[in-house]
């Protein structure tokens, strides 16, 4: 018998024992689905200005989906948090596929191509470069070929009724029938993710409400079929969010040893003058631009002294408003360069890190914590208030700063 074989098959057998799991009453939940639309919604979606006509046309033929995730279904229990032990973050370089990157990259610039005239005139309304606009429709929906599976209001519908975040969804369920009575959308062609994010840029609904743009004059923004409008709402998006006409968003640089890498983060932003002055410079010996000089700029470390270093603008961060990851802003980035000027890789390879269970880096916060620094969230992810915090412990003991917990800071931070 092969190690483990034994404990299988006597696990095989106590399941056998047991008794199966209450199987949901899916017909009764959904009597109870309809009683809170007609009890609990429509009295919401009435004073939120939403119309009957449009209020019954939007929810008669919604359907519950029961596969969708987080879901708390009556007459069941939330899900116990689940213990950290399991591996939730990993090195960033796979998130970088060379592969992915190089394809994204290369449809990306006949798009952009085939588009030039409309980004252009986008650009020039919000300030926004196209290959930037490009780059996150390609990362969200690939180029508006990802199919979106769900009609948007039966499964907003389903996690305002029964969903661990029922009031976040009860809102913008209220947003999406906000949409239909303006006459942007009918119910059945509002299309989304299975979190209800709408169209070509996955806006929410409450996001549409407050970005999307009519960019092709015919009096309604159309995030799903209407490339004018997808690419002037993804603008209008980033630029409501800050983003600074003529500057750049990142350049990947060498940080001399002597700086410390605790330096980084959006609250420690200096001038061009005050990096460079401390020896900081661009990896591929060039010059700043011009336009940066009297600008603030911030370091990013996402992986330490790991990993490629960066000098951020005010604009890597309009793009974390997105999707608020480093990662994800350095993919954008990375994209669009690569799109407008057939950069590639960043140079600098991402070492081995973040093999580490998430219990043992939210180990290592709460200790920090307990000394008096900010980590941030403490999640057991390695935010820049977390990498930054450690690099300071690690100087203060004497260690050598990395930024960037690994296995042999798990003893000396208990």
């Amino acid at each position: 018998m092969r190690p483990g074989t034994f404990l299988t098959l006597l696990a095989f057998i106590m399941a056998g024992l047991a008794s199966p799991a209450k199987a949901l009453d899916k017909a009764a939940i959904d009597a109870q689905f309809r009683q809170w639309i007609a009890r609990d919604l429509w009295p919401e979606a009435k004073a939120a200005g939403i119309s009957e006509p449009v209020f019954q046309k939007a929810l008669t033929g919604a359907t519950l989906y029961f596969d969708l995730p987080d879901l708390v279904p009556p007459g069941t229990k939330p899900p116990k948090e689940q213990a950290q032990t399991q591996a939730e973050f990993s090195s960033p370089g796979p998130y970088f596929s060379e592969k992915r990157l190089a394809d994204l990259a290369t449809k990306g610039r006949t798009l952009y191509e085939a588009n030039r005239s409309t980004l252009k005139k986008v650009e020039a309304a919000y300030g926004v470069p196209g290959e930037i606009i490009i780059a996150i429709w390609g990362r969200e929906t690939g180029y508006g070929v990802a199919k979106l599976p769900y009609p948007a209001v039966s499964v907003l519908a389903t996690k305002a009724f029964m969903s661990t975040r029922k009031d976040m969804f009860r809102q913008e369920l209220i947003a999406a029938l906000a949409i239909v009575q303006k006459g942007d959308a009918a119910p059945a062609a509002m299309m989304g993710s299975w979190a209800g994010a709408l169209g070509q840029p996955q806006f929410m609904p409450s996001s549409y409400l407050k970005y999307a743009a009519d960019f092709d004059g015919d009096g309604h923004p159309n995030i799903w079929t209407s490339l004018p409008d997808t690419f002037a709402s993804i603008a209008n998006y980033l630029k409501i969010k800050g983003w600074q006409r003529g500057r750049g968003w990142a350049y990947e640089v060498t940080i001399p040893a002597n700086v410390p890498c605790s330096l980084e983060g959006p609250d420690r932003a200096k001038t061009l003058a005050a990096w460079t002055g401390v020896g900081i410079q661009r990896i591929n010996g060039k010059g700043f631009p011009s336009a940066e000089a009297k600008g603030d700029t911030m370091m990013l470390v996402p992986a330490g002294t790991f990993g490629p270093e960066f000098l951020v603008t005010p604009n890597f961060y309009v793009i974390k408003e997105y999707n608020n990851s480093d990662l994800y802003a350095l993919f954008i980035g990375n994209l669009a360069d690569r799109i407008a000027r057939g950069d590639g890789a960043f140079t600098a390879a991402w070492g081995d890190v973040g093999k580490m269970l998430r219990s043992d880096v939210l180990a290592m916060q709460n200790r920090l914590v307990k000394l008096g620094y900010d980590v941030g969230k403490a999640d057991g992810l390695p935010g820049f208030k977390t990498r930054r915090s450690l690099g300071e412990w690690q100087a203060k003991n004497g260690l050598n700063a990395t930024c960037y917990p690994d296995a042999s800071l798990k003893s000396r931070l208990k």
